[in-house]
């Protein structure tokens, strides 16, 4: 079975890593949220999100794709975190998946995994690294590394995760239940 880790930060935009969390685990796959302590996370719409575990406990397995919500000021909370900079590097140097919405992909860049890549964030967010290929996608895959613009798009992505994760008809069925239109 496939597991993924969602690091949440104080002030991680919530819509991102709920509708990423559900999604993902409609699909059957093994989601681990962690808080980077162990503190109930206030979402940066004040919103109280109760993790699964610590990071340092999340740090003790492997998974197979991480995700980073976005928000502020949780983009900057997982940017300051060396774990962080530390895991998304490790998953990278693994060819796991390394995917970020939002602000986040700022997060990737910091970590120099986005050096030369095609990537997208929320307006602004990678403004500060000029070696990222900026796109004005919903989605932007480059090689295992997947990045999304904003709350707006969190579905869109989610569904894209599961995808690459479960296949396209784990994709389709998970999205058929949704009702989205």
């Amino acid at each position: 079975m496939k597991t993924v880790l969602i690091p949440l930060a104080q002030g991680c935009e919530e819509l991102e890593a709920v509708t990423v969390i559900d999604l993902l685990r409609r699909a059957g796959i093994t989601v681990v949220s962690a808080g980077l302590d162990a503190h109930p996370v206030r979402g940066s719409r004040g919103t109280v999100l109760l993790p699964d575990t610590t990071l340092d406990e999340a740090l003790k397995h492997s998974y197979d794709m991480v995700v980073l919500p976005g928000g502020q000021p949780g983009t900057n909370n997982l940017r300051a975190d060396q774990r962080i900079i530390a895991l998304v590097q490790h998953m990278a140097q693994q060819d796991k998946y390394v995917t970020a919405i939002c602000a986040a992909p700022s997060v990737l860049a910091t970590a120099g995994l986005l050096d030369g890549k095609r990537a997208t964030s929320f307006p602004g967010a990678l403004d500060e690294f000029p070696q990222v290929q900026q796109q004005h996608a919903t989605i932007v895959e480059d090689g295992r590394f997947i990045t999304s613009r904003g709350p707006g798009t969190a579905m869109d992505f989610a569904l894209t995760l599961v995808e690459r994760l479960a296949g396209r008809a784990k994709r389709d069925e998970v999205e058929a239940g949704l009702q989205r239109g």
